[in-house]
């Protein structure tokens, strides 16, 4: 009886392991954030960043994802469309480090195998972790001294996928992430200059095109969901 278990248990994780497809990229894009500082525009790239990523094909029409993503944001408030930020004058560098975990979910069949399925467009949802630095205090005037610390986002996105050539495909995509924290542009109580008596989380967005090469059995999906 035991032998016949671990036969179905080895056949079937068999034909899990050789009957999906998998696929690994690199994403190019532009960075942006929305928060105190600065624009309020939610598309509105203005840093190159970049990211890294790895697919697990559950079926046709969903996608395992996990993401690492390397992203510099900035802000100026002489970039802002109102007069009281324009004379106020705060501004702020940062960079967030980012994992990303989630699916993809497919508006049509997307199958690299199938000429009739090599394109879709589809929806992101997933859940992050970051890290990113934020001002302690400022001792002296202009001289700042800054810790790290990790937050949580809740991150979605849109885009559209298609085969390219071969076992390569593109993607284009946009990516927004609403966090819980307010100073990743280094707006804090702590420093009087950064005190700017407001409380609303911070978002960032990602913006850009992807490269993926697509390995792995030609796929006899399992039904997933």
């Amino acid at each position: 009886m035991k032998k016949s278990i671990l036969l179905i248990v080895f056949v079937s994780l068999s034909h899990v392991l050789v009957s999906q497809v998998y696929e690994a990229g690199v994403f190019i894009g532009g960075s942006n954030y929305v928060g105190d500082i600065g624009r309020t525009n939610y598309i509105y790239p203005n840093k190159i960043a970049g990211a890294a990523f790895f697919k697990y094909n559950w079926n046709p029409k969903i996608a395992l994802r996990a993401t690492y993503s390397y992203l510099p944001i900035e802000a100026d408030d002489l970039d802002a469309d109102t007069d009281f930020k324009r004379d106020r004058g705060l501004s702020f560098t940062n960079t967030i480090h980012e994992i990303a975990v989630g699916l993809e979910y497919n508006f049509y069949e997307y199958d690299l195998s199938s000429p009739d399925k090599t394109w879709t467009p589809y929806i992101l949802l997933e859940l992050a972790g970051f890290n990113y630095q934020y001002v302690v205090s400022e001792p002296r005037p202009q001289e700042f001294i800054f810790d790290s610390k990790n937050g949580f986002a809740v991150p979605f996105g849109v885009g559209f996928k298609s085969k390219l050539v071969g076992d390569f495909a593109f993607a284009v995509e946009a990516k927004f992430r609403y966090t819980f924290d307010d100073d990743i542009d280094y707006t804090s109580s702590n420093v009087p200059r950064f005190d700017i008596g407001d409380n609303n989380s911070d978002w960032y967005m990602f913006t850009g095109i992807s490269l993926t090469y697509t390995f792995g059995r030609p796929a006899c999906y399992t039904k997933g969901l």
